[in-house]
């Protein structure tokens, strides 16, 4: 059995269309500001990335970098971003520091600017099926199931990871009465025992633990849909370092229906979900003017 390869380029080309429409028919002047404390190679990485799409796209980035910033300071920018409208969005990059309680900067964000949906006012409606942000891998896992016509009805859906910005998320959007949602949902994470025993019941298996090649094809059932979430970095025998999701692609692939790859799958979507959010933004700031 050939299973479909759920690639993610041609879904973020989809999306960059209708970002790029809805820029040209407000004429827009979206603006992200990205807060980056310390030194994290893969977050510096990860942000010139979204530098680079953002100009393509039309959309100005303004990287705010403190070599280190105390939980006060950097309650002070993030207001300051609030205040000023010719700012459209606000994202922390993380890791933070262990001096900054993440809880705190979360609910400080402007729940409107908030384009990586982590104040716990958008938080709520998520749970409650209301307009809001939705953190942008979760939005990528649907956004991939809506491109490719994944039927998520009446399926049993099986996510492994209970994190606020995927698992958590994304089991619930699952459960909503929509065309990605209607599902039934169980959620594992580390501490499940035999997990083996759920991830085989999944017609939908979605994978965000952070652990490497974890699911195996004898964890899975025939015919099921694999969207993998996890991106983990490991180092090969060569001393060259290579990034993997948590389910063993080349194991899975003859069993499963349909797979995504990691790289290029829930990941090479992402960064266009939060550019799509700076402009969903950026409207609304310029319809309240």
């Amino acid at each position: 059995m050939s299973s479909l390869v759920l690639k993610g380029k041609p879904v973020a080309n989809s999306i960059k269309k209708i970002t790029e429409e809805m820029i040209a028919a407000d004429d827009l002047k979206p603006t992200l500001a990205v807060i980056i404390v310390g030194h994290d190679p893969a977050s510096e990485y990860y942000v010139e990335n979204i530098a680079k799409q953002g100009e393509k796209l039309g959309i100005a980035v303004i990287l705010k970098k403190f070599e280190s910033i105390d939980l006060a300071g950097l309650i002070h920018e993030i207001k300051q971003c609030n205040e000023n409208d010719n700012i459209s969005a606000i994202m922390i990059q993380k890791p933070l520091p262990k001096n900054i309680d993440e809880k705190v900067i979360n609910s400080i964000i402007s729940p409107d600017k908030d384009v990586d949906g982590l104040n716990p006012l958008n938080a709520g409606n998520l749970y409650l099926g209301q307009e809001c942000f939705i953190p942008c891998t979760a939005e990528s896992v649907l956004e991939i199931i809506k491109f490719y016509g994944i039927q998520t009805q009446s399926k049993h859906i099986v996510v492994v990871g209970r994190s606020n910005v995927i698992g958590k998320p994304i089991a619930n959007l699952f459960l909503h009465k929509s065309p990605t949602g209607d599902a039934t949902v169980t959620v594992c994470h580390s501490k499940t025992k035999n997990i083996e025993n759920y991830t085989k019941q999944a017609d939908i298996l979605v994978t965000a633990v952070g652990r490497p090649n974890m699911i195996k094809k004898e964890m899975i059932k025939e015919n099921c849909v694999i969207i993998d979430a996890g991106i983990n970095e490991i180092s090969k025998e060569n001393d060259k370092n290579t990034f993997v999701g948590d389910v063993d692609y080349q194991d899975c692939l003859d069993k499963c229906e349909a797979i995504t790859p990691v790289p290029g799958g829930v990941g090479s979507v992402t960064t266009t979900v939060l550019l799509h959010h700076v402009v969903r933004s950026a409207k609304k700031i310029k319809k309240k003017e």
